[in-house]
């Protein structure tokens, strides 16, 4: 009897105007078939990035939507869904439908990673060159990646509960059910893989030569679209080296393991791979010249430049009639207009205001995503932040406080002078460590709006979430762990 893989397969435009795939959508293939050639597992393997960045996952619901809102940066009026999501109300049948669909979709993408990694090893006579480690590097890497978010979404923090139930770390394909793991046992399954991922790309991803130069599409300057192999291109839209180590910094991190997580955040930083965003690139009165996510920053990112993720942003973010946005007050608070953040280039560039419709308090609108209108272009493509460099200085700040608050201190101000914050801040302006979580909370508000990492961060550092200058909602497994599906079992399945 043969065996099939869904396959979800789209075109992986990863330039602007080549194809990658040329495969009919949601068709099924014959895994014995597709895993007959190189070509074969290159598609599998870029059918899981698509269906990472479909609307359930990183291009929505993990990336600028419930994750976000979860984070308390948007206002809502007539979205009776999206406010209880707000609300941390998890009983609700259209919350728990979101829910579930996130569990299901990721678990979905992690059994097509586990096809990839148990036929791979198997048919490594079919590679050419480095692409039998890169792909496997890859593909461990995503499945890892999803796990861990899968565990910061549906399990107790480390912090609050190393040893109570975490999620099932899936390995192989069949019907037979994978148990659940501890929290512990999770990470230290996510943290094997992600490190059998980084001693195979580090000997395989190009990313890592020095003749690979970062920048935009068309700089002359930069190397990323060069190699005449599609695959090898744009490997910032893909799961590279440094997104591994930055992977490792953050888990290694969740789990308290600050010399580990300091290690491999500086492997990012001291690469000097991805240069902080020119001013001038962010201030640009051009808009087809202007940088609106800070692209060169990007670690790695989620390819999400397509007509459904367009249409999806436009209406969540329309500057006439937005259905997610802050009011002008709430997001001046958030960047601390009145205090050090008046010339924040974030706030000043990141934010267009606008009359709320239905009367109240202007609209605060986020223009990360804004796609420019035809026959403009952007001067990136549209993604969705996976990592940032920045976040590597924060991981860094954190993991480096308790033995030298100076060194960390460096770190923090780094971030803050990349957006025209002036006024560093020295050991002497804090208190304690825990003046300093406070700092770096609000910094990284800042920094991740609509990126969906600072609902993850408030619960890996069991805080309480803020809500505004005056309230915030304290910290308790009823607010950071999503209740499991009824039918989880069957998802495990796949």
């Amino acid at each position: 009897m043969k065996k099939y893989i869904y396959i979800i397969a789209v075109i992986m435009a990863f330039t602007s105007c080549k194809k990658f795939l040329d495969v009919k959508p949601e068709s099924q293939i014959d895994r014995d078939e597709l895993f007959k050639t190189e070509q074969g597992f290159k598609e599998a393997l870029n059918g899981i990035y698509t269906a990472c960045a479909s609307r359930s996952l990183y291009g929505g619901n993990l990336t600028f939507s419930n994750l976000d809102i979860l984070a308390q940066n948007y206002q809502f009026g007539s979205d009776v869904t999206s406010q209880m999501i707000a609300n941390f109300d998890y009983t609700q049948p259209a919350v728990i439908a979101k829910n579930n669909d996130i569990w299901a979709s990721c678990y979905r993408a992690i059994a097509n990673c586990n096809y990839i990694l148990t036929a791979i090893d198997d048919k490594k006579s079919l590679f050419t060159g480095t692409n039998y480690e890169l792909i496997k590097g890859e593909t461990l890497t995503v499945r890892a990646y999803l796990h861990f978010d899968l565990l910061r979404m549906f399990a107790t923090s480390f912090k609050a509960g190393p040893n109570a139930k975490g999620i099932p770390y899936v390995t192989t394909i069949g019907t037979t059910s994978t148990p659940f793991s501890t929290v512990s046992g999770a990470l230290d399954k996510i943290l094997t893989d992600l490190n059998a991922a980084k001693v195979l790309l580090k000997k395989a991803d190009p990313i890592i030569s020095s003749s690979y130069v970062v920048g935009y599409p068309g700089d002359v300057t930069s190397t990323e679209t060069s190699s005449t192999d599609l695959f090898m291109q744009n490997r910032r839209h893909r799961m590279n080296y440094y997104s591994v180590c930055g992977e490792l910094a953050r888990v290694y991190l969740y789990k308290n393991d600050l010399t580990n997580s300091l290690t491999n955040a500086l492997e990012v930083i001291d690469s000097k791979k991805f240069p902080f965003t020119n001013k001038d690139d962010i201030i640009q009165t051009d808009i087809t010249k202007k940088d609106r996510i800070f692209y060169k920053e990007l670690v790695s990112c989620w390819f999400v430049d397509t007509k459904d993720i367009n249409s999806q942003l436009q209406a969540l973010f329309s500057n006439t009639a937005p259905q997610y946005s802050g009011t002008v007050d709430q997001v001046n608070d958030i960047y601390e207009k009145a205090q050090s953040g008046a010339d924040d280039l974030r706030l000043k560039q990141w934010f267009v205001s606008t009359a709320a419709v239905t009367g109240g308090p202007d609209r605060a609108v986020l223009q990360k995503y804004v796609k420019n209108e035809l026959p403009l272009v952007n001067l990136h493509p549209l993604v969705a932040p996976a990592i940032r460099l920045s976040e590597m200085y924060y991981i860094a700040a954190e993991a480096t406080f308790d033995t030298d608050p100076a060194k960390a201190l460096d770190y923090f101000n780094t971030v803050r002078m990349a957006r025209n914050i002036g006024n560093n801040v020295t050991p002497g302006d804090l208190t304690g460590k825990d003046d300093f979580i406070n700092l770096l909370l609000k910094e990284a508000r800042k920094e991740f709006y609509g990126e969906s990492q600072m609902f993850y961060m408030y619960k890996r550092l069991n805080h309480s979430v803020t809500i505004s200058l005056t309230q915030s909602q304290p910290a308790s497994n009823s607010i950071f762990v999503f209740p499991l599906p009824v039918d989880e079992q069957a998802y495990r399945n796949n």
